[in-house]
């Protein structure tokens, strides 16, 4: 990857990540669109804005520290995303899908974050779960540059049901003070659920109240990056059913993150 960095400016040449296919997959609920077709959002307490020139991905609103730092990871911009993109095109069922989503990378998120975020995801739409994200880090969350930092699992757990009455989230409070208390607690941390197997490491996340199968895959895929995983929804529940009757291919099973990703993007957004 190669990048050049002018002032608060970063230019990586070549880069194969799409703005568009990344930040509006439903992955991630704290970017926006903007009007010239940006896309702006915080993470890891910090702000940026996302745009494509040519076969460039520019970056503003940071520094190269930051970028290193931050940017560089939550991207997923080291990992093989062409190689992965070649191995699932060998499949002609799955080629379709992969051209038609190219450009997606899986966000590598702060693990508290994406569990939190995919608690309140339950049984909601896209817009619903934004709305609910948003109020929750304006109500709790640091005010940083570009908006509010996610709160914490600690601050989170000193929380009560009353509090949170404000984020309109509905049922989904009580889980997620209960994943609070646990994170805070240490009783499951990012760093435990890196030292277990991907099924240990579900299993553990299903403790939580309310934690079920996909919501723990999302956190382990979005908030862990484990692309072993493959999250299940309505959406790709139908898709499979059409396409892959007989379960996933074992050769693609290491890319299953990304395939996922692709299968929804490209069934659900573009009719694919």
């Amino acid at each position: 990857m190669k990048y050049t960095a002018v002032q608060n400016r970063i230019v990586i040449s070549g880069a194969g990540i799409d703005p568009d296919a990344t930040f509006g997959c439903g992955q991630c609920f704290r970017f926006d669109k903007n009007e010239d077709g940006s896309w702006s959002g915080v993470a890891f307490s910090r702000s940026a804005t996302f745009s494509r020139e040519g076969d460039s991905l520019v970056i503003t609103g940071i520094t190269e520290e930051e970028f290193n730092a931050v940017w560089r990871s939550f991207l997923d911009l080291d990992r093989d995303y062409d190689g992965m993109h070649a191995a699932i095109c060998a499949d002609p069922v799955f080629a379709p899908f992969a051209d038609a989503a190219a450009g997606i990378h899986i966000l590598k998120q702060d693990f508290w974050e994406a569990l939190a975020s995919f608690i309140f995801s339950q049984n909601n739409n896209i817009p619903r779960i934004k709305g609910i994200v948003s109020r929750f880090c304006e109500g709790f969350g640091e005010r940083v540059e570009g908006g509010y930092a996610f709160p914490t699992a600690e601050r989170t757990a000193a929380l009560s049901r009353e509090d949170l009455a404000s984020l309109r989230c509905g049922f989904r409070d009580k889980y997620l003070l209960d994943a609070a208390e646990k994170v805070a607690s240490g009783e499951i941390t990012e760093e435990r659920l890196a030292s277990l197997s991907t099924a240990e490491a579900r299993e553990l996340l299903m403790k939580i109240k309310g934690v079920g199968v996909k919501v723990a895959d999302c956190t382990l895929l979005y908030g862990c990056g484990r692309m072993d995983v493959f999250p299940r929804d309505v959406w790709i529940k139908r898709i499979e059913e059409r396409v892959m009757p007989g379960g996933l291919p074992e050769a693609l099973a290491p890319y299953a993150g990304i395939l996922q990703q692709y299968l929804y993007h490209a069934g659900r957004n573009l009719g694919i």
